[in-house]
């Protein structure tokens, strides 16, 4: 299979100096990881589109003020296999409050898989105890508690 670049949205959601992530781990490294939420854009999707689609797809959330940030490289290798990607990265928020609840994890549905979101404080990860990827995405963290 030849190799390629998947274009993917991911949304950047800050609130009370947390982010809204899932955790992954590699299978080869052992190694945990945190990212934000989204995925693929399908042909003949705006990038804007693919994110709200994921959201609701995901954890039946609905996005409102939806500001794009950014276009990242990410090329890294998970469970041993080369990976590289091309990410539209937006700054977005809820439409529900009921997401906003810090203590809550939220059932997150990935295809066949079921994993869990939830806000991870920001100051976790600028103290390098939790690794957010892709690292081109913390300069666009927030450093003050109030977001």
């Amino acid at each position: 299979m030849a190799k390629r670049i998947r274009p993917i949205s991911l949304g950047l959601i800050e609130h009370s100096g947390h982010i809204f992530v899932s955790q992954g781990q590699d299978c080869h490294t052992q190694e945990t990881f945190y990212r934000f939420l989204g995925g693929g854009i399908d042909f003949g999707e705006t990038s804007q589109a693919a994110l709200e689609r994921e959201f609701v797809e995901e954890i039946q959330a609905e996005l409102t003020d939806i500001e794009y940030l950014t276009c990242l490289d990410n090329i890294f290798t998970i469970n041993g296999k080369a990976k590289h990607e091309l990410i539209q990265l937006f700054r977005c928020r809820f439409v529900d409050p009921a997401f906003y609840q810090l203590e809550e994890t939220f059932e997150l549905i990935e295809g066949d898989r079921t994993e869990k979101a939830f806000w991870l404080n920001t100051q976790r990860v600028f103290s390098g105890e939790c690794r957010l990827v892709p690292v081109s995405c913390l300069p666009y963290l927030k450093k003050s508690l109030k977001n």
